[in-house]
């Protein structure tokens, strides 16, 4: 019997998308176009709308129905007493360098508009328009042609038509996927002790569509524990996508691991990749009079897209085997095919940055996603990046120096409002309560100016006026939306910096969190839930699960070095001691060890020390700016014959997401607590953070050391069968507030003797 779905059954499509699916043509276009930003979008439809007269109608809402297609949508503007609708669009630079490929797309859009809106009144002709606005020079460029009802009718319906054949491919798959998906079975049989609290936790929280912070050890197999249940769920909750999440590529290759270990589905999976590594032509620009991959891209697109869909499993190799087939960018067909996927495996910054495309499809309601998020400990950091920018005066000078002859009066405006600034703040580092207004606008003019002239170019633009404008587009969208939840601060580095540091995430993500159908946010350090609740602003409704440890305490012995102390003012002081620990656990039990520092410099002076002290030691140390190689070749030295000491920094390559199960790792020394350093900037932090959560010690200092601390000891033990020593070689370790904070299911820590 078929699983299809009887054909008369409604299929919703936005106008948008049926446009962008099936009336684009032509070439690949990334030719820099100085395009606003969304606030600057929506400000310029409110200008528009405002100069119209007071019958004008704006943000109509429109649908209409082909066969079995519903097409919904809502027109920018439409004048009833002139019988005109309106489809705006905001830009930037010479309304004639937008490339033709996109206006016809915009008039696409409008014709739709257009017949859904001669449909619902009963109108025989319409007047359709595209009115280009300007945001720099406040003008409007209109383009606009009277149509037939008729006219527009055969248009729309020509689409519908297009979109049908894959609107019922969709369909199909859809009700294929969900049945395989409610009737799916653990690839393994049995759960791991722990494993199903955690299944059964994320299991719940994704059909009421709910958050959940789930702590879970390492070696509980939290990937499938979350993939399995999250991807049951789908169906139940009626949820389009899953997006898996991760701060780090070997997060999401065990992400397309564990999709893999599900068996043969009628799942499509789908590998987010950045753009530098996907491009097949890095020497020429994204256009198709430059590279051959984007000359006709729209054109060979569908036939690309219908073999990728088919072939279900689409990782980066995959993809890259398709889009060379089909002769088309493999980077912008993973674009083009995130829409049609069931799991889309990415990076924090495809659905958590200000821009990012995942969060778009959702806040569109043009997808339902769910989401897990991989290894969350890390996302309080990489989301205070997204939020963050900078600017320095030694990069603005190297640029001005260089920027061309019309792009002189701008700059040296923003140069002498740079003076201005620097001068009346003469301390080293200073916090300022408001974004300087002079030096604003100086940059404002500045970008406004650079924008237009990069629009000029023949070519896509890239070099160190490009990089800059970007920076600058970056600070000047993240000035908008100030507050308390960052910290503008002045310092006096790079002969001046204006840093904007994002301080608390949550008024950015509490809304990202309302736009998924779930989300689970795991890792094996999320104590205290309340840090991760506060600072990335779950919903108040959010869950909270701390699963079981799978091990016993007599698989790991736990020593704290209380004559040791690691503090800066300690450490030359204890270094003897410390290297002297570190050498008799060697000598009772040979083998592999890590021993995490705080600091290269640290690390550096630990093991010159152990070296003079302790020679038949055998050791190697971690490298400042390791690449990908080198980083796998330190991880290869531990081999279940090997016997050594590899030097680490806490919180670096090694601190987490490495498996090293066995006698690949029998211990680890950790001399640090992992806090970070006592600076003005963190001090700063500290006391916004108190302001705002009335703990800023804790939150700025204590918490994320500590999570550190647990990460990089959660290496030695990976299995029920590992036996290992974890020794943590700072006195403060033997504090009851840091102890309490460590895995509760570690034995508890033996007060370890100096050595002879």
């Amino acid at each position: 019997m078929s699983t299809d779905p009887p054909t008369d059954t409604p299929y919703t499509v936005a106008v948008r998308t049926l446009c962008e699916f099936t009336a684009r043509q032509g070439d690949l276009n990334t030719r820099f176009t100085p395009g606003p930003t969304a606030n600057q979008g929506q400000e310029g439809h409110r200008l528009v709308a405002a100069r119209r007269p007071a019958h004008h109608l704006s943000e109509v809402p429109l649908e209409g129905r082909h066969r079995h297609l519903w097409v919904r949508g809502r027109a920018d503007g439409f004048d009833p007493q002139a019988g005109r609708l309106e489809e705006v669009k905001t830009h930037r630079g010479d309304i004639d360098r937008l490339p033709p490929n996109h206006r016809q797309l915009h008039w696409a859009q409008a014709k739709v508009y257009a017949w859904l809106l001669c449909q619902q009144q009963a109108r025989d002709r319409l007047e359709v328009a595209l009115v280009y606005f300007d945001l720099d020079r406040q003008t409007e460029t209109v383009l606009a042609a009277t149509h037939t009802a008729l006219e527009l009718q055969a248009f729309f319906e020509a689409l519908c038509e297009r979109f049908l054949h894959w609107a019922d491919q969709e369909r199909g798959h859809r009700t294929r996927r969900d049945a395989a998906l409610r009737t799916l079975a653990f690839p393994f049989g049995d759960f791991r002790a722990g494993q199903r609290e955690l299944a059964e936790a994320v299991y719940r929280a994704h059909t009421h569509q709910r958050c959940l912070l789930a702590q879970a050890p390492t070696g509980i197999g939290k990937t499938l524990g979350t993939l399995f249940p999250a991807l049951r769920a789908l169906p139940v909750a009626g949820t389009d996508q899953l997006y898996a999440l991760s701060a780090k590529t070997p997060g999401r290759q065990l992400m397309l691991d564990g999709l893999a270990r599900l068996g043969e589905l009628p799942l499509r999976t789908l590998e987010l990749v950045a753009r530098d590594k996907a491009c097949e032509h890095p020497d020429k620009a994204c256009h198709g009079d430059s590279c051959p991959l984007a000359r006709g891209f729209y054109d060979r697109l569908p036939a690309a897209r219908a073999a990728a869909v088919a072939a279900g499993r689409m990782d980066r190799a995959q993809v890259r085997v398709t889009a060379l087939a089909h002769q088309i960018c493999p980077y912008y067909l993973t674009q083009a095919l995130v829409r049609w996927s069931d799991v889309v495996v990415g990076d924090y910054n495809h659905f958590f940055d200000p821009h990012a495309m995942l969060h778009a499809l959702v806040a569109g309601d043009e997808r339902s996603a769910a989401l897990l998020v991989d290894e969350a400990h890390n996302l309080v950091e990489r989301a205070r990046g997204m939020y963050s920018a900078a600017l320095d005066f030694d990069s603005f000078s190297a640029v001005r120096r260089q920027a061309p002859k019309g792009l002189k009066r701008a700059f040296n405006r923003l140069n002498k409002a740079w003076g201005g600034l620097l001068n009346s703040h003469d301390r080293p580092y200073q916090v300022l309560n408001e974004v300087p207004p002079d030096w604003m606008g100086a940059l404002q003019g500045t970008v406004a100016a650079v924008a237009e002239h990069l629009a000029e170019q023949a070519a896509a633009p890239d070099g160190p006026l490009t990089h800059w404008y970007f920076d600058a587009l970056h600070f000047q969208g993240l000035a908008e939306s100030f507050g308390a939840h960052s910290l503008l601060d002045l310092s006096h580095e790079h002969h001046g910096s204006l840093n904007l540091r994002n301080v608390v995430p949550a008024p950015f993500l509490r809304e990202r969190w309302l736009a998924a159908r779930g989300a689970t946010l795991f890792s094996a350090t999320l104590s205290p839930p309340d840090f991760a609740r506060e600072l990335l602003g779950l919903p108040e409704n959010s869950a909270w699960r701390d699963v079981p440890s799978p091990f016993a305490a007599t698989q790991l012995r736990v020593e704290v070095a209380r004559d040791i102390s690691t503090r800066y003012s300690d450490r030359a002081q204890s270094l003897d001691r410390l290297v002297d620990r570190i050498a008799r656990h060697y000598l009772e039990r040979p083998g592999n060890y890590l021993a995490f520092f705080s600091s290269f410099d640290y690390q550096h002076q630990a093991s010159e020390r152990l070296a003079e002290r302790h020679p038949h030691v055998p050791q190697f140390a971690q490298a400042r700016g390791m690449s990908e190689a080198e980083r796998q070749t330190f991880v290869d030295r531990f081999t279940p014959d090997s016997q050594g000491v590899g030097f680490a920094v806490l919180g670096g390559a090694f601190g987490e997401g490495i498996d090293l199960p066995g006698a690949r790792l029998i211990g680890a020394f950790i001399a640090t607590l992992g806090l970070p350093q006592v600076n003005p900037v963190n001090e700063q932090m500290r006391a916004r953070l108190q302001a705002l959560l009335g703990d800023g010690w804790r939150y700025t200092y204590l918490y994320p050391g500590l999570q550190k601390v647990a990460q990089a000891a959660g290496r030695v033990i990976r299995t029920p069968e590992d036996r290992g020593l974890i020794v943590l070689m700072d006195d403060r370790f033997g504090q009851a507030e840091v102890r309490a904070l460590l895995p509760g299911w570690w034995p508890a820590a033996r007060r370890s003797h100096p050595a002879p």
